[in-house]
């Protein structure tokens, strides 16, 4: 491997880019300095007893923050009003996040309709989630570029979250049938304000955060936010009394040059640092239920895992973004990111029996991986007439470079430093030595680890015309080329070429009405990261067909939209690096309609609402190679008909907050989600999905959490009191869809936080 070339080439890019930030600010004053500002002047009338005086006035206006409804977003690649995009978008605002008390990615999307979580197993743990019942773990974005690294997000640094819906190809390239998941970063901004919180709830949560942007000159700032939050869970280890933990930690720096000039530049770096005890939940009873309610002690509560379990990781992205501005509608922007991802993790997955004492080594999964990046990516955008028509042109390239390692752990002898190299039970005794127990001695297993070097470039081009007035039609099409080599014996290497489009029709007679058909595609030779199999099988495609409407009412203040999609998904992959039962089916389906408002009712009262129906089936089953024999094995053929893993026929999302004056606030809502099955669709025999009569898989059974908040707030401080899973509820959020494991959401947690601005 290279990796530590790209640190360097990328240090030294920054390095170029810090010192041609200094003539920017220096030119940018300049052109401030020289620009006469327009006068207004008062001329006096003939009977007027004496002149007026010419008046210039200069005026700097604040930009108003969005609420709950977003009125812009550049998951299209360029900066839009989200109403004037042919695709379904829904957007989680800072507002809408700040009021909730949300600190991760995690929590931030159970305001998305439509989505579900997936739990730790199968070789991917972190952030993994099924958007329209399709995977998500290709497609998750930072300002665009991809950052499909496993690790969990914070999101103390996030301006907002948007969720594009649909295959998405032609836009960001390789992906999945859902949509893409795209984290939007706090930028540096031309005023002076900070803010500081502090937060205390149950379950040991405590946090601190802090958002501190300073202007520099006329056209120069720079912003620095950090975070650090712990909490824990309700769930215990009978045996030890440790819990789940999540400890997290993160800053975020960005410095704006030449802000609102033809010439903006931006350098931004995050690091966040994770130091997790990880809990993968608990297992299904013989009634493919979870084991909340039965023999042996064993219930929702039941930990498994300990305090000698671990997830850490250490994320830095550092990105430099350019953008110049020829005209008013044309601009060039080009970003450069290098990113460094490190994890490694050690948790205990839950047995049949209480977990004991002596119960700490064994039965564990485990991980140690290191991912970098480098990606360039401009874009070129314009408008124009051209033919008697308008025109808005997008075209741009893309280069990543993905270096990637990956590892097992296993204990090691705190006397001899070498690998601990008993088996079975041993494992499951804890190490003594001179009266000391030793647990977290850990190293990396003798074994080859498992590794790749990727480069992959692509060019796209996509055109809106308005061809009459209030018509428009979208095409576009990208090219993508994918080269990799890799550790692996049975397929050493990927070459790769792909086309992918993407087309709409708008219509758009006001301002505030919208009517649009969309289709897009996408393509995947991944799973984890690439797919690689014992022979070479097709790529994953999938294609989306989506009718929608999008609608402003009163004045604007409040946005609504319908759609109604199908997606197909052909080849769909299993979420690990290489397997011989790589693919999960041949061919599946979801059609589904979705509903969603955000905005203001009236000057007090605010929402942020969504449902989803869908309908998911497959229609054929897999077909994999079996790696000893060449022979192609089908997957159990009661599988086709049945309903996907982790999608659930409906999902729905309320949040409302009412100003009873101007001082107090109160709100609350809802998410809930129907049932959601867990099983390995793979299967040649249907293993204990077809158990008996029917097709009785595991399942989590549907849950509806409800919150609450209730706030005193002024212009400088604000007390508020979040009260989350009001009622107390037991319930089952994530699911390990091959049918193992599912994780109990947290009972009810009460937490204060007081604000403070200035």
């Amino acid at each position: 491997m290279k990796s530590k070339q790209m640190p360097r080439l990328a240090l030294n890019v920054v390095a170029i880019a810090i010192a041609s930030a200094y003539p920017l600010v220096s030119m940018a004053e300049d052109a401030v300095s020289n620009e006469k500002a327009v006068p207004t002047t008062v001329n006096k009338a003939e009977s007027a007893p004496a002149e007026l005086s010419e008046v210039t006035v200069n005026a700097k206006v604040e930009p108003k923050a969005d609420g709950y409804q977003a009125t812009k977003t550049r998951v299209g690649k360029v900066l839009q009003d989200p109403q004037d995009i042919p695709q379904a978008i829904t957007t989680v605002t800072n507002q809408l996040m700040h009021d909730q008390q949300v600190g991760s990615l995690r929590e931030a999307l159970r305001n998305v309709s439509g989505l579900t979580f997936n739990a730790a197993e199968g070789g991917r743990a972190g952030d993994n989630f099924n958007l329209r019942g399709f995977y998500t773990f290709g497609d998750i974005y930072l300002d665009g570029i991809r950052d499909t690294a496993q690790y969990n997000r914070e999101t103390f640094n996030l301006e907002q979250v948007d969720v594009l819906r649909g295959s998405a190809a032609m836009l960001f390239g390789r992906g999945q049938a859902g949509g893409v998941i795209n984290q939007v970063s706090k930028m540096a901004e031309l005023n002076d304000k900070n803010t500081v919180t502090g937060s205390l709830g149950n379950y040991d949560y405590h946090q601190f955060t802090g958002d501190f942007n300073k202007q520099l000159t006329e056209t120069a700032a720079i912003r620095v936010n950090v975070m650090d939050r712990h909490e824990e869970t309700y769930r215990t280890n009978p045996s030890d009394g440790d819990h789940p933990e999540t400890d997290r930690k993160g800053i975020a720096l960005s410095f704006g040059a030449g802000i609102g000039t033809n010439n903006e530049l931006f350098l931004n770096h995050i690091y966040t640092q994770t130091r997790d005890v990880p809990d993968f939940g608990i297992r299904f009873d013989t009634d493919h239920r979870p084991l909340s309610n039965s023999t042996n002690g064993r219930s929702d509560k039941t930990f498994w895992g300990n305090s000698d379990n671990f997830d850490d990781s250490d994320t830095r992205v550092t990105t430099g973004i350019f953008t110049h501005k020829f005209s008013e509608d044309t601009q060039l922007r080009t970003q450069l990111r290098q990113a460094d991802y490190k994890r490694g993790y050690w948790a205990k997955t839950p047995g049949t029996v209480l977990p004991t004492e002596d119960n700490k080594i064994g039965g564990n999964v485990t991980r140690k991986m290191h991912y970098e990046t480098l990606n360039l990516q401009s874009d070129f955008s314009t408008k124009l007439e051209l033919g008697g028509m308008k025109h808005e042109i997008l075209a741009g390239l893309e280069y990543l470079k993905e270096e990637n390692y990956r590892n097992s752990l296993q204990p090691i002898n705190p006397l001899t430093g070498q690998a601990y190299t008993q088996t079975g039970a041993a494992l499951n005794t804890a190490i003594a030595v001179n009266g000391v127990t030793y647990n977290r001695h850990l190293a990396s297993l003798t074994a080859i680890p498992a590794k790749f070097d990727a480069d992959n470039y692509a060019v796209y081009l996509q055109d809106t015309v308005e061809f009459v007035k209030d018509w428009k039609l979208l095409f576009g099409i990208r090219r993508d080329e994918l080269r990799a080599d890799y550790s692996s014996a049975t397929s050493p290497k990927l070459s790769y070429g792909e086309n992918s489009y993407r087309t709409g029709l708008s219509w758009q007679p006001t301002p505030a009405t919208h009517y649009y058909a969309a289709w897009s595609d996408s393509f995947s030779p991944t799973a984890d990261l690439y797919q690689l199999t014992v022979a070479p099988q097709p790529p994953e495609r999938s294609k989306t067909l989506e009718l929608g409407t999008k609608w402003l009412f009163l004045d604007g203040d409040l946005a609504f939209r319908t759609a109604l999609y199908t997606s197909t998904k052909d080849w769909e992959r299993n979420t690990d690096l290489e397997s011989t039962s790589a693919i999960l089916t041949k061919k599946r389906r979801t059609n589904g309609l979705e509903l969603e408002a955000t905005g203001k009712v009236t000057e007090d009262w605010e929402i942020f609402a969504g449902i989803s129906f869908m309908d998911a089936e497959i229609l054929e089953v897999a077909e994999n190679v079996n790696a000893t024999t060449g022979n192609i094995t089908v997957a159990d053929a009661r599988f086709k008909g049945q309903r996907p893993r982790n999608t659930p026929a409906a999902t729905f999302n309320f949040w409302t907050t009412y100003n009873l004056t101007s001082a107090w606030k109160i709100g609350g809502g809802v998410e809930a989600k129907g049932t959601r099955t867990a099983y390995q669709p793979s299967a040649a025999n249907g293993g204990t999905a077809f158990a008996g009569t029917g097709f009785h898989p595991n399942y989590a059974p549907g849950y509806a959490r409800v919150d609450a908040m209730f706030a005193y707030e002024q212009p400088k401080w604000a007390l508020r009191l979040n009260v989350k899973n009001l009622l107390d509820k037991e319930y089952y959020d994530a699911v390990y869809d091959n049918g193992g494991l599912v994780t109990p959401g947290n009972r009810r947690q009460a937490i204060i936080t007081t604000e403070y601005k200035f």
